[in-house]
């Protein structure tokens, strides 16, 4: 097992930016080196997981006054694209741009590699099935492949129709965006085929999606897209009254303009385990908390000195961190010296994350 990070505290806040929630909020000790891809809380107790373009995913403790402690650390021959952890938060995957999927063992400080794609694996998530755990791995290969990490071979193989750039699971959904604007959607008890394919709703490229934890949690999904807007959409025809886009992470082009002309991607979208509300971030550097069925904003955070480029909440949603971070939403000339990388964990109150009272 590799350890970083010998210092048991945090910093709170960082230079210069003196805003409330940044003063509130706590940076995460020792960040990676290099942009930060994707963040994942333990299922059972509050360790974040972190991948990074610097090849590596690391482990933090985060303790009761948000102080945290760098774990453990393990490494991929290529980028980390994607983290997440079994439901008994001892084990924890990642897939990366050296077309592996890596198993990390809490308890043995063991990595070994677990899967394999002809591609980058673009993302990972752990399948709770009754009886047994499988992981899913989606891939720029246009694939996704369960593993029964028994077995050293895919126990099944699932073509897309194109590259794979996002999914989520509220088992038994999972949801799939791809490249070109498909989704499609899955019902894994019969997880070879899709139960339903539809074309975005959103006319650019899908960056992510994600399932409604609640209401009930497998009845639909957020998607974001690059053009500043996130869909909510229902599985089922019944519901498709319910469904509807709205603008977000956009900004006027001059002060007094008030058009809303420059629009960014929005590059994650996390909902909260217990109240349903959910978190949107994106490249200008702002997150919104939102209540889908109230359809309404119920927090926005100061900006970040730069991109938001992943977000999660913990078990219990007390904890959400986000990563501020270069998303290379402008490629590799917006790639700047000295600009930020970090984590940041913000104490979640009560009342930016609870329902509002339904609209009738």
């Amino acid at each position: 097992m590799s350890f970083f990070g010998n210092t048991a505290s945090s910093t709170v806040g960082a230079a210069g930016n003196t805003s409330a929630t940044a003063e509130k909020d706590i940076e995460v000790v020792d960040p990676p080196s290099d942009s930060i891809s994707s963040l994942s809380f333990s299922t059972q107790a509050d360790y974040l997981a972190v991948g990074s373009w610097d090849n590596s995913v690391r482990i933090y403790e985060v303790g009761t006054g948000g102080q945290t402690q760098g774990k453990a650390m393990y490494q991929h021959q290529g980028p980390v694209l994607d983290v997440c952890w079994n439901k008994e938060g001892n084990k924890i995957f990642s897939g990366g741009a050296d077309n592996a999927g890596r198993m990390f063992d809490v308890t043995t400080g063991q990595a070994t590699q677990v899967a394999q794609h002809d591609a980058p694996i673009k993302v990972v998530s752990w399948v709770d099935v009754p009886g047994a755990g499988i992981l899913a791995t989606g891939s720029w290969d246009k694939t996704i492949k369960y593993w029964d990490l028994r077995t050293p071979n895919p126990v099944a193989t699932v073509q897309l129709p194109e590259r794979c750039y996002t999914f989520d699971i509220q088992y038994p959904l999972m949801v799939v965006g791809t490249a070109e604007r498909h989704i499609q959607i899955f019902n894994l008890s019969n997880p070879n085929t899709a139960y339903k394919t539809i074309v975005s709703p959103l006319k650019w490229q899908t960056r992510v999606v994600s399932c409604f934890t609640t209401s009930p949690a497998n009845s639909g999904f957020a998607v974001g897209s690059v053009e500043g807007r996130v869909a909510i959409q229902y599985v089922e025809e019944k519901d498709v009254q319910h469904n509807f886009s709205f603008k977000c992470h956009r900004r006027d082009s001059t002060p007094n303009a008030k058009d809303q002309a420059l629009v960014y991607a929005v590059n994650d979208i996390s909902f909260h385990p217990v109240h349903g509300t959910f978190s949107t971030c994106g490249s200008d550097g702002t997150i919104h908390f939102w209540d889908k069925d109230a359809r309404t904003r119920l927090k926005t955070f100061d900006a970040a000195p730069g991109p938001i480029a992943a977000t999660t909440f913990n078990r219990n949603g007390s904890i959400f961190a986000y990563a501020v971070s270069y998303d290379w939403s402008k490629g590799h000339s917006g790639m700047t010296p000295g600009a930020p990388n970090k984590i940041m964990l913000h104490s979640c109150k009560d009342e930016e994350v609870r329902k509002r009272t339904a609209r009738k």
